[in-house]
């Protein structure tokens, strides 16, 4: 059994940026003690990735804070944690999840066993997103998300997110 990190969004701007939370600055450690425990050939990273015109983008207009633009200070993931992903393959996404991802972690899925595990920043918009698309994708892979490693928006919306995914049979580990 091939167990998988993906490492959803730990970008300046979701840390301690334009969007940043003292529960995301809280997080910051058990991430990268996280990461540390996983093989480096077996952890895999997320990108929240917009360009210039993000206000006129659909996500801007309901969302009009300007983040991750490619290319900014906020967009990078956050110096500390990137040292430990130099090896991560890294997936840059338009959007909250990464159909990408889910993807190529299905090609993984049909040459071996694996079990896939989410941490990382917001538990109610990206990780979420990406938990249930990767369900959705593969039924029977085994799904989990460490609630320690992540943060959301408000305490009130993290919690939230956890309680969907655990009725969508995504795991807390």
């Amino acid at each position: 059994m091939r167990k998988l990190l993906v490492v959803v969004d730990m970008q300046n701007d979701f840390i301690d940026g334009a969007l940043g939370t003292k529960e995301a600055e809280a997080i910051v450690e058990n991430v990268k003690a996280k990461i540390r425990s996983y093989p480096a050939c077996n952890v895999i990273a997320t990108m929240d990735t917009h360009e210039e015109n993000y206000m006129e983008t659909q996500e801007g207009k309901y969302l009009p804070v300007p983040h991750c633009i490619r290319g900014s200070e906020g967009w990078k993931i956050r110096a500390d944690i990137a040292e430990l992903l130099e090896d991560a393959a890294i997936y840059e996404k338009p959007t909250f999840g990464s159909r990408k991802l889910a993807k190529d972690l299905k090609k993984i899925a049909k040459k071996e066993e694996i079990e896939i595990e989410l941490i990382g920043l917001c538990t109610d918009i990206c990780v979420v997103s990406n938990a249930l698309l990767l369900k959705a994708t593969m039924p029977e892979v085994k799904i989990s998300v460490d609630p320690t490693c992540c943060a959301g928006v408000t305490p009130e919306s993290h919690e939230a997110a956890l309680t969907t995914m655990k009725m969508c049979q995504v795991q807390m580990s």
